[in-house]
């Protein structure tokens, strides 16, 4: 693995990371999408040695699995991206914001259990 490679897979997971710790919901979208992207690369950077497309027949062929594995996250990614967004524009319809606001109700059971 190159330092590129390693600088760019460690700026993804940082700034995923950091954006996933605000209240915004449209900032924890970018943050999931930035992780995994950030997983992604990681996978096809180890996953195996530059070769040639696997044909029958050919020697010295690259693996084309961790390429599968990659394609079928990206397309489960964006599965979850668009359902996170779905969520995020009936907040923001019912709401008016994307904050996402304390569980009152929880926070009520939890001082009820601590009180017994």
């Amino acid at each position: 693995m190159s330092l590129a490679y390693a600088l760019l897979i460690g700026v993804l997971f940082a700034t995923g990371s950091f954006l996933l710790m605000n209240r915004s919901l449209t900032r924890i979208i970018l943050g999931v999408a930035m992780i995994g992207n950030g997983i992604n690369v990681l996978i096809v950077t180890v996953s195996s040695r530059p070769g040639g497309a696997p044909i029958v027949g050919e020697t010295d062929t690259t693996d084309s699995v961790p390429q599968a594995l990659v394609l079928t996250a990206i397309v489960i990614g964006f599965a979850l991206i668009a359902f996170m967004l779905a969520l995020a524009w009936r907040n923001w319809t019912i709401d008016g914001n994307d904050i996402v606001e304390d569980d009152v109700e929880d926070r009520r059971v939890a001082r009820r259990k601590d009180e017994s």
